[in-house]
């Protein structure tokens, strides 16, 4: 059997998760008459602070619900240029929101408030208006790195002052939070909308949340309807959600622990040439020479470890909920043997 570590989505729900699931009282969503989808969304909101909350099937669409219902089209987002929402969601924001995107270098995905202040377009008919930051905590191509709480308390500031938006791509909110010892109330005074993954680290099968004021989730929820994301019975999936909020944000450390230590075991690899800081699960190495990742990746799965390509000479290992200290071992006695 392969050793999965391509990402944290690719967990199966637990035994208690899949009872879970299985007992949800359930109604018609599109009504909001499913109780389980409804308890959902009120947790998550209170957990932040924040008034209400959304189901949705995944954090491509939160992200990109959030752009819609912030911006207008000639507006600008900024963001780094790591940034989830800009590589990865399919040019989603040029094509739902009809916005652009002005990219920052921020210090491995983290940008500061004058990196921010430094972007604000002119009040200018040449120029697109700025009107959203877009962050995102932890930051997948930055290796899990994340935002302390004073870094987000000053970006608000920035945002106050120039009248923008703040939306939180927090997909990994919750491996941050671990870290940082911060509850989820003190984070979320600082944003206008949060988008949280239930699917990664916390182990469900599908579905994020989007949450915010009451007033920008009913504009998510005629969003949601035009992408196609509102559900039915959706309750048995809110389930396992709801489960996973409840029982597995805790042990989240572990899933770091078992990443410090592949982090550790790739430092002593021949093969290896600089292993990103491991803040969180996300494991980043750069090859050594002119080596691929894309022959790293083939020579990992023939000897049982499944990875993906991350750059040209980068690969990314996740821990994740179903990734065991037996198979931490096993990980590390095969990169042992990789020439």
């Amino acid at each position: 059997m392969l050793i999965d570590l391509r990402s944290d989505t690719v967990t199966r729900p637990t035994p208690g998760m899949l009872e879970a699931m299985m007992n949800a009282e359930v109604g018609d969503d599109v009504f909001n008459e499913d109780p389980t989808v409804n308890a959902l969304q009120s947790k998550a909101a209170g957990l932040f602070g924040l008034e209400d909350a959304i189901f949705c099937p995944s954090g491509t669409m939160t992200n990109q619900i959030a752009v819609r219902i912030q911006t207008s089209p000639q507006d600008e987002i900024i963001c780094d240029w790591r940034s989830h929402v800009y590589n990865y969601e399919g040019g989603g924001m040029a094509s739902n929101s009809m916005v652009s995107v002005k990219l920052i270098d921020g210090e491995r995905g983290i940008i500061s408030p004058g990196q921010i202040l430094d972007n604000i377009r002119p009040d200018d008919i040449h120029s697109p208006v700025t009107r959203l930051i877009c962050l995102e905590s932890t930051v997948n191509k930055g290796g899990g790195s994340y935002y302390s709480l004073d870094q987000f308390k000053s970006i608000h500031e920035v945002a106050l002052q120039n009248r923008l938006g703040i939306h939180l791509d927090g997909a990994r909110i919750f491996n941050a939070l671990v870290e940082t010892g911060d509850s989820p109330g003190e984070l979320g005074k600082y944003f206008t909308t949060i988008s949280v993954c239930l699917s990664k680290g916390l182990g469900a099968p599908v579905g994020s949340l989007l949450i915010g004021s009451k007033e920008l989730i009913k504009k998510a929820r005629r969003a949601r309807k035009v992408f196609g994301g509102a559900m039915r019975q959706a309750g048995y999936l809110a389930a396992a959600g709801l489960y996973a909020l409840e029982n597995h944000i805790g042990r989240l450390k572990e899933d770091h622990r078992r990443a410090r230590e592949l982090g550790k075991a790739l430092e002593a690899c021949s093969f290896v040439d600089e292993v990103l800081p491991v803040d969180t699960n996300i494991v980043i190495f750069r090859l050594t020479g002119d080596a691929l990742a894309s022959g790293m990746v083939k020579k990992l799965s023939v000897k049982g470890i499944q990875a993906v390509e991350f750059g040209k000479q980068e690969v990314r290992f996740v821990t994740h909920l179903d990734f065991t200290d037996d198979l931490l071992d096993q990980s590390i006695r095969i990169l042992k043997s990789v020439i």
